[in-house]
């Protein structure tokens, strides 16, 4: 039966969802008991197992070795055979890598129109053309080195006493910059660290190093500068140390305030929103709620000419030839699938690891058995439109409509590469409650199933739950979404940003010298 048929009352016909005709398992939507009646596409058995909600539970006798299917794709095969009725998870599913005949584009897909009608939201314009929905001060450690001072500056400022238009002085300590191999490590790091410099979200920025590191201040000075008027490079040595740090810093904000304190929010397209789409703590509703109602936001901006990354290429792994049949041109699936083998060729250097380490204990509480299943669940995040372009790490988004970033799917690493490419927006789904948030970017929370939202509900902005509930379709609760982002966009606070989260932790993809 269809999501938008289920009741909320548990029934034998509502408490499983078969997710394609093909599939043969299904999900159930409360948890069950051995001996429980259900009927799920056509099929009455009875179960054989206790099956947690969110689980997968057998529809039809799956020999040993036999193939296992949710969404119409593979899951994995089966270790021994399994009969109707029996709960289906880690226990009988082995993990095998796909390998799969890519279909790429024949052609060029051409970017939509321009629509007839734009929606609008009230944001920052900044001189290079992008958006800000905050204005921000940030202090940027260049190194482990000057961490500590960067958050004492910060902390040096009243947070609720700030002039008006001003949304806060905000600092990004990290461990990195120093002890690190030259070359694509240190590159990638300077990208990072430049990507929140020069951020349309921040409009004055101080760049502080200890002096000595191997990530120099000069690099992102002169000519690398984002806007030198607005960008202060400091060291402690050379400025007497940490309260001469503090100092002068101080001295260069305050300054900067009058200038920030007079920019206005003024209305502008909604194709200026560059959103991001990322998973935490995901769980077996995951890839029936939540994901694909961003899915449906996403369209929703890319038909604008807004753009929308998807990201975390450990979370693609099974599910990336339906992003290379989608992919703009042949150029851009390929590029794709080079990322994807760069990544196993740095998986490769670790021993025993591999893509399937990926999903959490968390994840498989929550009905996830493999990475393949949480993959197929995790790309709906990206809709159905064309696949623009593929970026690395942090590297700054310039294409409108939906484009994937190479990151780690642990969810701070993640959230940093998006937000140093220049993200302003960033809409995160979980199931089993991730807390987290960035400094200077909102971050809207929205939960896979009800039991997470109202038991989190401080932490969560939309309940996609309710799909699954039988209270709301995909499509509406995709709409909610891409509204709620519009509010955001303009000023409005989502609960990471009133709880005052502020992960930020760049990717050091080298060894520690």
């Amino acid at each position: 039966m269809s999501l938008v048929e289920i009741e909320k009352l548990p029934t034998a016909e509502n408490s499983a969802i078969q997710l394609h005709p093909s599939d043969n398992v299904a999900i159930l939507r409360v948890p069950v008991g051995p001996g429980t009646e259900l009927r799920v596409g056509g099929i009455t058995l009875t179960t054989k197992d206790p099956i947690p909600a969110g689980h997968k539970v057998c529809l039809k006798t799956i020999l040993s070795g036999d193939r296992i299917y949710r969404y119409g794709q593979i899951i994995g095969r089966s270790k021994h055979t399994i009969e109707p009725g029996q709960h289906i998870h880690t226990q009988n599913v082995a993990f095998e890598e796909q390998h799969f005949n890519y279909e790429f584009p024949s052609g060029e897909v051409p970017y939509p129109p321009a629509p007839a009608k734009m929606p609008t939201f009230m944001g920052y314009k900044r001189e290079d053309g992008r958006a800000g929905t905050r204005n921000y001060v940030a202090v940027v450690a260049a190194s482990n080195c000057a961490a500590h001072t960067a958050e004492l500056i910060a902390a040096s400022f009243d947070q609720s006493s700030l002039p008006p238009h001003v949304d806060g002085v905000i600092a990004f300590p990290h461990g990195e910059g120093c002890g690190h191999t030259i070359g694509p490590d240190t590159e990638q790091l300077r990208r990072t660290l430049a990507g929140v410099l020069g951020h349309p979200n921040v409009g004055a920025a101080i760049i502080l190093g200890l002096g000595c590191e191997v990530n120099q201040i000069d690099h992102y000075l002169g000519a690398n500068a984002p806007r030198t008027d607005r960008l202060m490079g400091m060291t402690l040595q050379n400025s007497g140390g940490t309260k001469g740090a503090i100092e002068a810093a101080r001295k260069f904000i305050l300054e900067q305030m009058e200038g920030l304190s007079a920019e206005h929010r003024t209305e502008l397209p909604a194709s200026l929103i560059t959103l991001g789409l990322n998973c935490g703590g995901s769980d077996s509703f995951s890839g029936i709620t939540a994901n694909p109602a961003l899915g449906h936001c996403s369209d929703l901006l890319a038909e604008l000419g807004a753009a929308s990354i998807l990201a975390e290429t450990t979370e693609i792994i099974g599910a990336e030839h339906l992003l290379v049949k989608r992919a703009r041109n042949r150029a851009t699936g390929e590029k794709l699938l080079r990322m994807i083998a760069e990544y196993k060729v740095y998986l490769n250097q670790f021993a025993n690891s591999n893509f399937n380490d990926n999903p959490s204990p968390g994840n498989k509480e929550g009905g996830l058995t493999n990475i393949l299943e949480k993959s197929l669940g995790a790309v709906a995040k990206g809709g159905t439109s064309t696949l623009n372009q593929v970026y690395e790490y942090a590297e700054r988004i310039t294409e409108p409509g939906f484009g994937f970033m190479n990151t780690p799917g642990y969810d701070p690493v993640s959230l940093t590469g998006l937000a140093a490419g220049g993200c302003n927006v960033i809409c995160f789904t979980t199931g089993r409650g991730s807390a987290i948030g960035f400094p200077t970017i909102p971050v809207v929370k929205v939960a896979t199933n009800s039991n997470t939202f109202r038991r989190m509900r401080d932490n969560m902005d939309i309940n996609a739950g309710r799909i699954s509930d039988g209270e709301a379709t995909v499509q509406q609760i995709g709409q909610d979404i891409f509204d709620m982002i519009l509010r955001v966009a303009s000023g409005e606070q989502t609960c990471a940003e009133r709880l005052g989260h502020q992960e930020f932790v760049p990717w050091r993809i080298g060894p520690v010298m």
